[in-house]
């Protein structure tokens, strides 16, 4: 029968160089589902009642540095109910999109474009392409 030979007690992680350890990396498609949830929950804290829709297209600039996992800089499409003061659903859209990126990815983010997509009317719902006169 073979000696069991116990294995070499592993290297303390301050042995091993940083570039050997591995490392955590978020993808990108994560980072705009984050940003496009987030969209979407700040347009219906600002307008309950209105149906709204919102997708993240994103640029991430990583960084060598040690508290973040790089830069995200977003480009948000978003469809708004009309009328409405469009201004204060984008402003609460940049303000939402920032926190939870920065919060849920550990992101810094800044540059947030927000894309009106498409403007809703309730008076429009339901019609067809009719001629209007």
């Amino acid at each position: 029968m073979a000696a069991v030979h116990p294995a070499a007690p592993p290297a303390a992680a301050a042995d091993v160089p940083a570039a050997e350890r591995g490392a955590t990396s978020i993808a990108d498609r994560v980072v705009a589902k984050i940003a496009a949830r987030a969209a979407r929950e700040a347009l219906r804290e600002e307008s309950p009642q209105a149906r709204t829709d919102a997708h993240a297209t994103v640029t991430v600039h990583r960084r060598d540095d040690t508290e973040h996992f790089g830069e995200a800089r977003l480009r948000i499409a978003v469809e708004l109910g009309y009328p409405s003061d469009i201004g204060a659903q984008c402003r609460a859209v940049r303000r939402r999109v920032t926190e939870r990126v920065k919060a849920l990815a550990n992101m810094t983010v800044p540059e947030v474009a927000v894309e009106v997509e498409r403007l809703r009317s309730p008076l429009l719902e339901g019609h067809g392409r009719e001629r209007v006169r």
